[in-house]
């Protein structure tokens, strides 16, 4: 039994992310590259109540599940770069929990729909929380990018070439 078994913890989507995005080749490989990428959230509609004043937020957070993967690699060349990191200093899909996130704007709420911009997702991925992005919480000054410092510019224009299928 690995350390990953041992202690398994269950979650259940509460809806999916629909994009534009039917295959990982193409995507943006974060949402500062899909700033006008719009799709929508189907919330399952037994939850439709949990949305209650979620409209005064302009953002929220996306916790997911990367459905595409079916493994994981401790050790990841990311896009950013073409030097293998630690999966944990990286943003690569390929991680023992599959949990992605993703920071967008939320445009409107309609029932348990919610559409948003800046997805940056493949579509039909299974939604696993939501939560509103709130500046003075969420975004804390850094002073340390390791070795992202040199390539965190490229977020906006690198597309995913599918290397983590």
């Amino acid at each position: 039994m690995s350390i990953i078994e041992k202690d398994a913890i269950i979650f259940h989507p509460i809806g999916h992310i629909r994009s534009p995005f039917d295959k990982p080749e193409g995507m943006p490989i974060q949402p500062a590259g899909a700033k006008d990428i719009e799709g929508h959230i189907e919330l399952y509609a037994p939850l439709e109540e949990g949305l209650k004043d979620l409209d005064g937020f302009s953002h929220i957070i996306l916790l997911y599940h990367f459905h595409g993967n079916s493994e994981f690699s401790l050790k990841v060349t990311p896009f950013m770069d073409t030097e293998e990191r630690g999966v944990f200093s990286t943003r690569a899909p390929r991680r023992p929990n599959m949990i992605g996130m993703s920071t967008v704007e939320l445009l409107s709420i309609e029932g348990n729909v919610l559409k948003i911009r800046g997805v940056d997702v493949l579509d039909k991925t299974p939604l696993i929380d939501i939560k509103p992005y709130v500046a003075k919480f969420d975004a804390v000054p850094a002073t340390r990018f390791g070795w992202l410092e040199e390539n965190a510019e490229k977020s906006e224009s690198l597309k995913s070439d599918g290397r983590f299928v």
